[in-house]
């Protein structure tokens, strides 16, 4: 046999062992062509919004070259620590370390390369479906077309022709370094197994998740009150991180191993087949693993918190738009409003007119907060909020030594919260009124012109408005005193309407607002950062799913000998295969159940700062991600099933 034929025969059963990886290697090249696809699309420019279209994919795309990286020179650890033995056996056989290299670069040359090729195809094929996408994200109206980019083709070229070469390096210092002895020894070192559970383990272990369940209880406390100024709300935030990370890479040296162990202990040591093939095998080899599931567990848990809270921001836009004004047209001047509605009136659409007077009143509400931010601007006892008559509304009436608020702002009722009853003072120029507070109302009566940062507008008697009116204080009224707000009744005659409201110059003027616009920006700018996140997210769950997939790829083999000797006792197929798929669940399931609950504790602790639904957007992110994860788990019980049939 020849070099030639030893390299094709290598390369014909490597591509069957590690089909896998092949996929990986395509899907993941595919990934990143069209991505940077994007950078050079002229067609990009519709998706810019307020932020660059083209300079957020640049950015994404150097992360998306540092996940691949990690990805790829991960693998060919493992992939070269595999086949250990067969270099160790071409040493044997006279052949230089110099030769062996050169095949092994060969080898890999038409692996690697061919796979990137196809990859770049198979993303050229698909860069126009990714377009669509992200334009139908963003709510942008453009047409998407199949372009081929040359300046893309030759930055994936470079790109991955480094990690080649760094992957090269690694196998020359591999073989370099190792021999022939150690060689035939690299695979059975690889995991580090353990046969008694120390103390010191027990320790680190019951350590590991106090530490987890501590930061997740700060995190449960973060906008509470506990924390009253920025540093100490900063340190409770680095805390919380630094607690959950470590405490996650100690639950994974330790924890997982005494809580198994308890539960061994538990049945006295008789444990049924499907108990020793699962509990055996993830006690004494989950703890070699530690700092890469730590990794996997912490990036995953990033990459669902941030979907979630950049889809909850996408999910929450109408909501978040109906907030900031409560009408489909928030305009304060009356030469505006006439205008708009008088197109109105000519297109035939019918309309609504809302009209409120809006003053501003300094307010002494020292006796409602019950706590607040030192660094907030915002000082309590001195607080200008909007004023309102109770006529001008219908959804709430007062006497005159009562005020109700209305449209607090979410976020600041985190910080700024307001009690059930007390009283404040109403201060104008010279007079000041009390007032006994009757509570908070979630509607909110004009646009956010008038309250600022989010805070609430005061109902008070028709009687106190005016005498506040007779007193006013000028330095803290705004321009208008008018708030129009316009609702169109006819709902599918909304987008014409809105386009009138440009038209005819009423957007242009400030502070004159449209509920649509304010929603499709929103939509715009957060579907483009979900785009990103989901793509960043989507090429992590592969590569992560892929090395714990090669990992049980490994174990397996090492395992094979006791699958043929309980076969030969007596077990049958699926006895065995109830025992990984025991296994697998552990395998797959112990690192995402974390991840999950490290993503939910992340998100539950500021989901309030990016809009106003959490439970739909959460709960549609971490089922997607959690089916999508599942797969690797059911490959990875496929492959065992295959080991299995081959041990006897």
């Amino acid at each position: 046999m020849n070099i030639n034929q030893l390299i094709f025969r290598n390369i014909k059963k490597n591509l069957k062992n590690y089909y896998l990886y092949v996929f990986a290697l395509i899907f993941i090249a595919a990934l990143y062509f069209a991505f940077v696809t994007l950078q050079y699309d002229p067609s990009m420019d519709a998706a810019k919004g307020t932020v660059k279209g083209a300079a957020s994919v640049r950015a994404a795309s150097i992360l998306l070259v540092a996940i691949v990286s990690i990805f790829l020179l991960y693998a060919n650890t493992i992939f070269i620590k595999r086949r250990s033995k067969e270099i160790g056996l071409f040493q044997l056989i006279g052949m230089t370390k110099n030769k062996i290299f050169r095949i092994l670069t060969l080898e890999n040359l038409v692996l690697y390369f061919g796979s990137l090729w196809i990859g770049i195809f198979a993303g050229f094929s698909f860069s126009k479906l990714i377009i669509m996408i992200l334009f139908k994200t963003t709510g942008v109206d453009a047409i998407a077309s199949l372009r081929f980019s040359s300046q893309a083709l030759v930055q994936t070229l470079i790109v991955f022709t480094v990690i080649y070469l760094l992957i090269m390096i690694m196998n020359y210092i591999f073989i370099k370094r190792q021999s022939i002895l150690a060689l035939f020894r690299v695979t059975s070192s690889t995991e580090g197994k353990i046969k008694k559970l120390s103390v010191f383990e027990i320790v680190i272990g019951v350590f590991g998740i106090g530490m987890i369940l501590t930061g997740y209880y700060i995190s449960s406390k973060l906008f509470t009150g506990d924390f009253t100024t920025m540093p100490e709300l900063f340190g409770a935030m680095i805390f919380i991180l630094a607690s959950v990370i470590l405490g996650t890479y100690l639950f994974y040296k330790g924890s997982v191993s005494f809580l198994l162990h308890l539960l061994r202990k538990r049945k006295d040591g008789y444990l049924s087949i499907n108990e020793v093939m699962s509990l055996a095998s993830v006690m004494f080899r989950m703890k070699s693993n530690a700092l890469l599931l730590t990794i996997i567990t912490t990036v995953s848990a990033l990459a669902i918190a941030l979907l979630s809270l950049t889809y909850i921001s996408y999910y929450s836009a109408e909501k978040t738009a109906a907030d900031h004004i409560p009408h489909h047209f928030s305009i304060i001047d009356r030469n505006s409003a006439d205008k708009f509605e008088t197109a109105l009136k000519e297109n035939n659409i019918e309309y609504t007119e809302t009209s409120l007077e809006v003053i501003q009143a300094s307010v002494n509400a020292g006796q409602l907060v019950d706590r607040s931010l030192e660094e907030l601007v915002i000082d309590p006892k001195a607080m200008p909020l909007p004023l309102i008559s109770d006529k001008s509304v219908d959804w709430v009436d007062v006497s005159p030594k009562e005020v109700v608020f209305t449209g607090y702002n979410d976020l600041l009722q985190k910080f700024m919260p307001l009690k059930d009853s007390g009283m404040i003072q109403i201060k104008g120029k010279t007079e000041v009124i009390p007032q006994t507070y009757q509570g908070l109302e979630q509607e909110h009566p004009v646009s956010w012109y008038f309250t600022g940062g989010g805070v609430p507008v005061a109902v008070v008697d028709d009687t106190v408005f005016k005498r506040v009116k007779k007193d006013l204080d000028p330095k803290i009224q705004k321009e208008s005193t008018l708030y129009i707000g316009v609702n169109i009744n006819n709902k599918e005659k909304l987008e014409k309407a809105n386009d009138l409201f440009k038209s005819t110059g009423t957007y242009e003027k400030l502070y004159n607002e449209s509920r649509l616009e304010i929603s499709t920006n929103q939509k715009k700018n957060m579907g483009l950062m979900m785009f990103i996140v989901g793509f960043l997210g989507l090429t992590f769950l592969i590569t992560s799913g892929c090395i714990l997939y090669f990992k049980q790829m490994d174990e397996g083999e090492s395992e094979k000998p006791n699958y043929t000797i309980l076969r030969k006792l007596g077990y049958t197929q699926g006895d065995l295969l109830k025992g990984i798929q025991f296994k697998q669940l552990f395998n797959f399931g112990i690192p995402l159940a974390i991840g999950l609950l490290h993503g939910y504790f992340a998100v539950q602790s500021g989901w309030f700062l990016f809009g106003a639904e959490v439970w739909t957007p959460m709960i549609i992110v971490m089922v997607v991600y959690t089916v999508l994860y599942s797969i690797f788990g059911m490959l990875s019980v496929l492959y065992y099933k295959k080991v299995i049939k081959e041990s006897l």
